[in-house]
């Protein structure tokens, strides 16, 4: 007995040990392929946080080979496990709009007005991402700006393919504007509000609801670092920043197929370029190209990009990427004259930057009202970092007060 309990012992010391290897293995690998820019502020916290990161994709991938659970679900899993103490200043309620699961954040204290209403769609690259990742940052919109704020927990991928995130935002949106009155919200200041792939999302919501005559107008959308586009992988700020965390390159083309197809398939040729029809990529250009940043913003390393030869074949599995709903960098000039004011955050450090300077000029040469703010030393999700435990960002705090500001000045 005793000598099948050290065989046990030993069997589950040298399993352990090689899970431990693996995970180191798969974190210096990872590590191989990140950096740290010297303008980020504080970079070993970052860097503890892209451990984090690593350690547990790493991790669910194990247990996805050995059987046990898929990777999306374990990490889904770990960044589901989060819980806030109840809000004095809050009533917090769950809810559900038609099919869609919304968590509602209301302020206890009187208003004498009607509040604005802020939409929020959270990131996550439309696979990751829910009500309870995004709590704390909601709280804290409701509470310094005083406004309702509706979080939408809408379908993610690869489950649920492009349209599904999109239809699930704007018909919260649109049942929400239907039923104002029951939370005491002016429907002349309905905002939608979004991070990342959530901004994207507030992005479609906007231009489908434009012009339209029997709902509220939109008071305004805010895009807190949106990714807008999956034309181009190569301007600056893809090529500058693209072993940047917390988002690197080949991951905003790995979820942008993740929603769109439910696989990653042809991630290399849209990496390269090679899924846009010449004529296609020629009509694009007034929109998507290098030519429309301003040059401070190439300074650091930027080299003009040839996209590799054209592919009829991945256009053909992929050309939904180029419809507006999940593009709206590529909506018509009709559709862009029509957009409530709008409120654009970018990061120095992350390849999203480009989209959202890129939507700045689009905008303001339609005649839109934009209020911007670049954190100069911010990384994509910084904001969702302004208060993390030991592991807060000055520039997330920043970032989340210039929000609030905007909000407030509606």
């Amino acid at each position: 007995m005793a000598v099948v309990y050290t065989l046990l012992v030993l069997f589950l010391a040298v399993f352990v040990a090689g899970f431990i290897l693996l995970v180191m293995g798969a974190i210096n690998f990872d590590f191989s392929n990140s950096e740290i820019p010297p303008g980020v502020n504080q970079p070993v916290k970052l860097r503890i946080i892209h451990i984090i990161l690593i350690s547990r994709a790493v991790v669910g991938k194990i247990l996805e080979n050995i059987g046990i659970c898929s990777q999306v679900s374990f990490v889904r899993y770990i960044q589901g496990r989060k819980t806030l103490r109840v809000d004095p200043k809050l009533f917090i309620k769950d809810l559900w709009f038609e099919k869609v699961p919304v968590r509602i954040y209301q302020p206890k204290v009187p208003s004498a007005s009607q509040r604005r209403g802020v939409m929020f769609f959270h990131g996550g690259g439309w696979v990751f991402g829910s009500l309870e990742t995004h709590e704390k940052l909601c709280r804290s919109i409701a509470r310094e700006s005083e406004s309702v704020v509706v979080s939408v927990g809408y379908r993610l991928a690869p489950e649920h393919k492009y349209p599904a995130a999109y239809e699930d935002c704007l018909n919260a949106t649109i049942h929400f504007m239907k039923n104002i009155e029951h939370y005491g919200v002016d429907p002349a200041r309905i905002i939608v509000c979004g991070d990342s792939a959530g901004g994207n999302l507030a992005a479609a919501v906007s231009q489908t609801l434009a012009g339209g005559s029997d709902l509220p107008k939109l008071r305004a959308q805010i895009l807190i670092y949106p990714g807008l586009q999956a034309v181009d992988f190569n301007l600056p700020s893809y090529q500058q920043n693209q072993g940047v965390p917390l988002l690197i390159r080949k991951h905003a083309a790995f979820f942008a197929l993740q929603y769109l197809n439910g696989d990653a398939l042809h991630m290399q040729e849209v990496l390269e370029g090679s899924h846009i029809p010449p004529d296609m990529r020629l009509k694009y250009r007034k929109w998507v190209s290098p030519d429309n940043i301003p040059e401070k913003f190439k300074a650091r390393g930027y080299k003009p990009h040839k996209p590799r030869e054209f592919k009829a074949e991945v256009f053909e599995k992929v050309k939904r990427l180029c419809e507006p709903n999940l593009c709206p960098l590529l909506v018509e000039d009709a559709v862009v004259q029509q957009l409530p004011e709008s409120f654009i955050l970018t990061c120095e450090y992350d390849v999203l930057r480009d989209d959202g300077l890129l939507y700045k000029k689009r905008l303001e040469d339609n005649g839109v009202r934009v209020t911007w703010y670049h954190l100069e030393d911010g990384f994509h999700g910084v904001i969702g970092l302004y208060d993390y435990r030991g592991l807060s960002f000055p520039a997330g705090k920043r970032g989340l007060d210039r929000i609030v500001k905007f909000i407030k000045g509606l």
